[in-house]
């Protein structure tokens, strides 16, 4: 296979499409599509009901795959910084991931590109952007291409609660009138009050929840006489059913508005969810996932709801993962990407309307967790002092160790050589051994292989 066809077919270091504003206006009718994003936070495919969750409540969601498109095999990254850096972006972490909480410096995000396009632009929710310290600083909100914001941990030294009399910082001010207040309900009716301002012009919403992600705390639907600084994972199902009620708060608010027809909703989740967390799934029982590269680490709820565009009760089984995020809301947008910026991921606007499109043979995913890859915490660790007589470790390289992996919807292949069967060992607890290469399987393996040797050199070259 030749490089361009290779990178063709795997969507990696393609530019998106630029499609000129009356195209988009043509295509999508009078004034162009508002489109929402909403991803919550520790959040798996096995929180929805509607995927086969058993243990949460989750009617608004459903509702909404009902009325729009489910996609069963989307891919995240295992953690949240990663995420958001790759869902921005649309680039794979190794071109632009340098440290936890820290979006690079310079980068331009789908905030940039849609305020380009003539979009009124808004991000409420979870930042943890903005750097640490002099040796990464980041990007703060005000430089990430959004008209708005309403956002948690703006600064890490003053990250506070984010839920119960939260600390929030809101277009450059700290609110000061939060106490006794519920964070996701102030992210929630910014947004909402921001739909309403702009509803005769074109916005997009880019919503990073605060819920569900730890410390598990009653919500205010929780059982009256809860304490609301009370931390127990028996909160979790409380939070996913809050998780539901915005969710529907929004969907409500876009009719109340009229627009929505005119309106895309995305939902997902950032990564799998809390390892404390214990969920029925299917009939079975499942550990959450967060932090690894397992299925239960990436694999993450996509429900599409698009008013007369997106078809009613669809289901759709093609590879996608973040990197494909920002190439679709461009151009849904109309939005004029300059050909230096390289996109790793593939536009799925063929899918949201029901067609057949160009879905991912495979998704690559580059997963750094290292020196800076550190929990979601806004705490650096502290460093153990070495014991009297004992000889100090060696000095770790500063450049943070690194998985890759190449997938498809059953076979998955990482640079250790390890080769998995993800349908009938999710876990991944036994690498496949290497076999009679006419098979299905080595087939597969020797093209992952070829994959991730082809990436290892496109990614030098940056």
């Amino acid at each position: 296979m030749k490089r361009r066809e290779f990178l063709k077919s795997a969507g990696i270091g393609t530019l998106a499409l630029s499609i000129p504003s009356g195209l988009a206006q043509a295509a999508f009718g009078k004034k162009k599509p508002n489109i929402i994003l909403i991803m919550p936070d520790d959040f798996g495919y096995e929180c929805v009901t509607a995927n086969g969750g058993q243990s949460y409540s989750t009617p608004r969601i459903d509702d909404l795959a009902k009325r729009g498109i489910r996609f069963t095999n989307c891919h995240s990254q295992p953690v949240c910084t990663p995420t958001r850096v790759k869902i921005m972006t649309g680039k794979t972490n190794a071109r632009n991931y340098v440290a936890f909480e820290t979006l690079n410096k310079g980068e331009k995000t789908f905030g940039h590109i849609m305020g380009t396009a003539g979009y009124a632009t808004a991000i409420a929710g979870k930042w943890q952007l903005s750097g640490r310290g002099k040796e990464f600083p980041g990007t703060r909100p005000e430089d990430s291409g959004f008209d708005e914001y309403c956002l948690w941990q703006v600064d890490r030294e003053s990250k506070g609660s984010r839920y119960w009399n939260p600390n929030i910082t809101q277009n450059g001010k700290v609110l000061k009138d939060t106490d006794g207040k519920y964070g996701p309900d102030i992210y929630s009716q910014f947004l909402m009050d921001f739909m309403t301002r702009n509803k005769k012009n074109p916005f997009f919403i880019y919503y990073p929840m605060a819920l569900t992600h730890g410390p598990h705390v009653p919500t205010p639907d929780s059982k009256e006489g809860d304490s609301k600084s009370k931390r127990n994972t028996k909160y979790f199902p409380d939070m996913v059913a809050y998780t539901d009620k915005i969710v529907g708060k929004m969907v409500d608010h876009l009719e109340e508005l009229g627009i929505a027809d005119d309106t895309l909703l995305l939902f997902t989740g950032d990564n799998g969810t809390d390892k404390k967390v214990t969920s029925k799934f299917n009939g079975k029982k499942i550990r959450g996932g967060k932090g690894r590269s397992i299925d239960a680490g990436t694999h993450v709820p996509l429900i599409a709801y698009w008013e007369g565009t997106a078809p009613a009760n669809k289901l759709n089984t093609d590879l996608i993962d973040f990197s494909d995020i920002l190439p679709t809301v461009a151009e849904i947008g109309g939005a004029k990407i300059s050909k230096d910026f390289i996109v790793d991921g593939v536009s799925f606007v063929p899918q949201l309307k029901g067609k057949q499109g160009h879905p991912k043979e495979y998704i690559f995913c580059h997963f750094e967790k290292g020196k800076y890859a550190v929990e979601d915490s806004g705490i650096e660790k502290k460093k153990k002092k070495n014991k009297k007589n004992k000889k100090p470790k060696k000095k770790k390289s500063d450049k943070p160790e690194f998985t890759r992996w190449v997938r498809d919807e059953r076979w998955k292949l990482y640079n250790n050589g390890n080769f998995y069967d993800v349908i009938t060992d999710p876990d991944e607890k036994s690498p496949l051994p290497v076999g009679d290469l006419a098979s299905t399987a080595e087939v597969r393996r020797k093209r992952f292989g070829s994959v991730l040797a082809e990436m290892a050199k496109e990614i030098k070259k940056h």
